[in-house]
């Protein structure tokens, strides 16, 4: 049983921090909303937000949207 418990701690303790991860610093979350409502407007092309980038450049990246 002490392997099965391991292993269950490993996987709990991997799922809390990369849900801590997600509120922490993603774009998508906004904790204060009167400062910085809006957090995904504030993101430039080359910042890398995703957990993992597989075939990304995000340094080649140029900026195709309007700045607000």
């Amino acid at each position: 049983l002490i392997p099965l418990m391991v292993f269950i701690s490993v996987g709990l303790g991997s799922a809390v921090l990369y849900l801590l991860r997600l509120a922490l610093y993603s774009p998508d979350v906004s904790w204060d909303r009167k400062n910085n409502p809006e957090p995904w407007n504030k993101l430039s092309p080359t910042d890398q937000y995703k957990f993992l980038a597989v075939s990304t450049d995000y340094k080649s990246l140029k900026k195709d949207r309007p700045s607000f």
